[in-house]
């Protein structure tokens, strides 16, 4: 069984990286993560299909509040990714689709543009990662991305992620059909790469 500890215990003391800190992602992030997402529209709408859907601040509060309740029954959970040095909101990375038998979660992450470069994101999908299978007891994580990402695919190599193959048209996203590069990750390897 997966030992998922509460929002609230995660939220009075963040996970720490060197740089980033992550929060569970509820209703305290509404405006940051609307301005990210509607400020990085034009790049996040070519990989991630519910950009689109993402129309006001009602919308980013729907999602947010979404996040809560997902983390609350055990379905998945989200971070607000932040710098520690500043707080600022980067990001989110996930742990999504929970099964609880078979101790496995997907992996989803997305950067602001202002923050992309950084190596922001491998740092924040480690500490995701780490957590995930130190504290909660993960046995796999999936992550797939977009074969014609090559920002998404060099953050799934740096992390380490063992490829399983290639699903072909497996998302309409702006316009057209992305085939996605399907990689996972086991407990007894994963290395936290610092």
């Amino acid at each position: 069984m997966l030992a998922l500890p509460s929002r609230s215990t995660v939220r009075a003391r963040p996970i720490a990286g060197r740089r980033l800190f992550l929060t569970p992602l509820d209703g305290l992030d509404t405006i940051d993560l609307w301005e990210s997402i509607d400020g990085s529209r034009a790049t996040l709408e070519r990989f991630l299909p519910w950009v689109p859907f993402q129309t006001d601040l009602d919308c980013s509060r729907g999602f947010a509040d979404g996040s809560r309740d997902d983390w609350d029954a055990g379905r998945a959970v989200r971070f607000g990714i932040r710098e520690r040095s500043t707080s600022r909101f980067v990001g989110v990375v996930s742990l999504e689709n929970y099964v609880d038998l078979h101790r496995n979660a997907e992996l989803g992450y997305w950067l602001r543009d202002d923050a992309t470069g950084r190596g922001y994101m491998t740092e924040g999908a480690a500490v995701c990662l780490e957590w995930g299978f130190r504290v909660v007891g993960l046995h796999r994580v999936r992550v797939a991305a977009a074969t014609d990402n090559q920002r998404s695919l060099r953050v799934i190599e740096r992390l380490g992620f063992k490829p399983e193959g290639i699903s072909r048209q497996a998302e309409w996203c702006d316009g057209r059909w992305l085939d996605h590069a399907v990689f996972a990750m086991l407990e007894d390897e994963w290395q936290c790469p610092w």
